[in-house]
């Protein structure tokens, strides 16, 4: 305690001196129960939330855990009324349970919400959106909830601060053999561990680094449970390599996996299905919903759940009897909508720090670089002038940009490099100025993949891809990128696309991450808070001017 790199503060935050020789280890260990809120040079503030208390709670570790860790790290005794808070709110979690039982009256067992703390029971029982999904009170600690609510009454106990735990069980679904054809590759320790953890609590959330192989926990959870499969994935692209992915390392066969997308209906033993189709509407009612039902699932895996779209919570409320498997990179969401990931999907049953996987050598060591562009005078005067909404625009699209494109592409010849932007007019610049091919929204399916292979194989060193990119895709060999623009402030999207860079490379060489940034405009502003996540996970960025860059 004497000199940590922790201060610990009476309002929950907590600062870590980010030069501080154990820092990366304080850091690894505080990240499992607090959130990152700012990350400048010198010193970088969290904040212990009662959401963050509870998913370390779900994945196992307990309060005197969190406790152990501030204790160990701080430079100051930890506050009184921080530990007090801490052991109280993490012994929230788990007071209420949500089961299925015989009830008197009712012919198959009944979802019931019970407590040993009658007046916890008794408040949240008097809740005013909680008691209409309440339909009987049989027993002093118990209340039978309508059977449709199952997902609701979770999200509100979550919102009146008394998350349940469900024990409720799951729906069998209809068995199917699959097996892991683990003949000449295994599972790596941390991907074993993720598949335990998620098999043991039912549904939850597991978190790792892109590259770190989420799709193999899916196998391995898809083989643990042995059942039908729904799975859930943000584009077509990414629909086929879970696809290629399942027909290499499990017993699966081309005619047990459906695609169930914009391009083909097939509804099979496995289905892998596009949040964009399942949301799709027609004459405003949602045109797809029968796949949900249309065969007896087992298991659902959420890929890339961070994105989930706001109308699949409300399908996935209904979806409680079945286990659900979210898969991410990063819990952050830039809706804020956490909270109803751990109430409809699960909690986080497991995470591993970046730094610690790239410390095993699984995925690749990356240098993050933010490079700031200063805009001539004409464009100063243009964006000085601009309407607040407009600003952001110009900034992230300055011309000015392109030229220090060009000199990072020069000063990395020969390694594979994409471009990502967020505006296609400047992607659509970008590309001629270069002579390389892009991906947008509006590439065909079939040219995407035609690219992405000439990308994985070497015929084509430089691709410039808008954000469709950003979310699993799968191309090792990329060891540099450089976003010129991104969506404003969003903290999961700079984690999708640091992680294109992050699938272990043959060469083993560092990857390279470079942000382009207006300086002294909204888009410097916004980077600050891109940047938080990965300075959550250990990255740090190094400032570079773009004058003395081309110098």
């Amino acid at each position: 305690m004497a000199d940590g790199p922790l201060i610990v503060q009476s309002d929950r935050t907590v600062l870590l001196e980010v030069a501080h020789p154990d820092a990366e280890s304080a850091r690894h260990e505080l990240a499992i129960f607090a959130e990152l809120e700012r990350a400048p040079e010198h010193i970088h503030t969290y904040r212990i939330t009662r959401l963050g208390l509870w998913n370390a709670r779900a994945a196992g570790h307990s309060a005197d855990d969190m406790l152990s860790t501030l204790d160990r790290w701080t430079r100051f005794p930890v506050p009184p009324s921080v530990a007090i808070d801490i052991r109280e709110t993490v012994g929230r979690y788990g007071r209420l349970v949500i089961e299925r039982d015989t009830v008197p009256g009712i012919e198959e067992p009944a979802l019931v919400l019970r407590s040993t703390d009658a007046a916890v029971l008794a408040e949240v029982t008097k809740n005013k959106r909680i008691q209409p999904l309440l339909v009987g009170h049989p027993s002093t600690d118990t209340y039978v909830i309508d059977a449709w609510a199952r997902g609701q009454i979770k999200q509100e106990l979550l919102k009146i601060g008394w998350p349940a735990e469900d024990f409720a069980g799951y729906t069998p679904g209809t068995p199917h053999p699959i097996d892991l054809a683990e003949h000449d590759w295994h599972l790596r320790p941390y991907q074993r561990q993720a598949v335990d953890a998620f098999t043991d609590g039912g549904s939850g959330v597991v978190v790792l680094p892109c590259g770190a192989g989420k799709t193999l926990v899916g196998a391995g959870a898809m083989a643990d449970t042995k059942t039908t499969t729904l799975i859930l994935v943000t584009n077509t692209v990414s629909a086929r390599q879970w696809r290629d992915e399942l027909l290499k390392r499990t017993s699966l066969t081309p005619e047990e996996i459906g695609e169930y997308s914009g391009q083909a209906k097939e509804v099979k033993p496995i289905t892998i299905a596009t949040y964009q189709i399942l949301t799709a509407k027609r004459k405003g009612q949602y045109a797809h919903l029968a796949l949900l039902d249309a065969l007896d699932w087992g298991l659902i895996v959420y890929d890339e759940v961070h994105l989930l779209p706001a109308p699949v919570f409300k399908l996935t409320a209904d979806l409680q009897a079945r286990r659900r498997l979210g898969l991410t990179a990063t819990l952050v969401r830039e809706d804020g909508r956490e909270g109803d990931v751990f109430s409809l999907i699960g909690p986080k049953r497991f995470d591993a720090p970046w730094k610690e996987i790239e410390s095993q050598g699984f995925i690749s060591p990356a240098a993050c670089f933010e490079v700031r562009v200063d805009l001539p005078a004409g464009e100063r005067l243009e964006y000085a002038a601009a309407a607040d909404d407009e600003r952001y625009r110009l900034a992230a699209t300055a011309p000015a940009k392109i030229e220090v494109v060009k000199d990072l592409v020069a000063r990395h010849a020969g390694e594979q490099i994409l471009v990502i932007g967020q505006y296609l007019d400047q992607i659509d610049e970008i590309a001629r100025a270069l002579g390389a091919p892009q991906i947008t929204g509006a590439t065909p399916v079939d040219e995407r993949e035609d690219l992405y292979r000439g990308f994985r194989e070497g015929e084509i060193s430089v691709l410039v891809v808008s954000k469709v990119a950003n979310f699993s895709v799968d191309l090792p060999e990329a060891s540099v990128a450089i976003q010129v623009s991104g969506s404003f402030g969003s903290r999961q999207e700079e984690a999708q696309r640091l992680g294109r860079l992050l699938r272990p490379k043959q060469s083993g060489n560092t990857a390279s991450f470079y942000t382009l940034i207006a300086r002294d405009t909204v888009d410097q502003d916004f980077a600050q808070n891109r940047q938080r996540f990965l300075a959550e996970q250990g990255y740090s960025y190094t400032i570079l001017d773009a004058d003395r860059l081309a110098a």
